[in-house]
């Protein structure tokens, strides 16, 4: 389903909103529903390079999973690209472009041939695995790239946010799985 700019917008903006209607308290609990489901989650328990976010907008908020044993890297925009550094509790964070938190000690970049897992935010996502994000194509370029190609990706969304189908593009690439706080489910790889 390939929508008009203003027609992705629109979605964007009304799923942000009730996004950022959720109250704190139903925000938190869903949250930490999405942090149990991966917390049990094979791919996050055998990984030991995991890409991730600070949550944005009332994003699902990731944070309690950080503290387990793993190398955690999260984005710095660097041109029109993702750049993944490391970071662990009590690091620093600062704000970045787009008032996106990032690590204020961003030397060592993590190689993306390291990394087992990606933890991807999003505004929407549906269940073939597509998702629609703010629009600035950032992820769908690493997810493009040959280093992103082969890294399993979860899409994390609230349920609200999964949709029978998101618009998408001919250059978008689906995700492997996807988890909220109602399911978690993986898709199987393309043949």
């Amino acid at each position: 389903m390939i929508l008009a700019s203003s027609d992705k917008k629109t979605l964007r903006q009304t799923l942000v909103a009730q996004r950022r209607g959720l109250s704190p308290e139903d925000w938190k609990l869903r949250s930490q529903t999405i942090v149990q489901r991966l917390s049990h989650c094979p791919a996050v328990q055998d990984a030991t390079c995991i890409l991730a976010y600070f949550s944005i907008q009332q994003e699902p908020d990731l944070s309690p999973l950080f503290s387990l044993d793993k190398t955690w890297g999260f984005p710095v925009i660097e041109e029109k690209n993702l750049r993944w550094y490391p970071w662990k509790p009590g690091d620093p964070i600062a704000e970045g472009r787009y008032g996106i938190p990032v690590p204020t000690v961003q030397t060592n970049p993590i190689v993306l041939e390291t990394v087992d897992l990606i933890l991807v935010p999003g505004v929407a996502m549906d269940r073939l695995g597509y998702r629609l994000g703010y629009g600035g194509g950032f992820y769908d370029r690493l997810l493009a790239s040959p280093a992103g190609q082969r890294i399993p990706t979860i899409g994390i969304v609230f349920e609200f946010a999964l949709l029978p189908m998101v618009p998408r593009e001919p250059w978008d690439r689906p995700l492997g799985a996807w988890c909220t706080e109602a399911s978690r489910y993986e898709l199987s790889a393309p043949e």
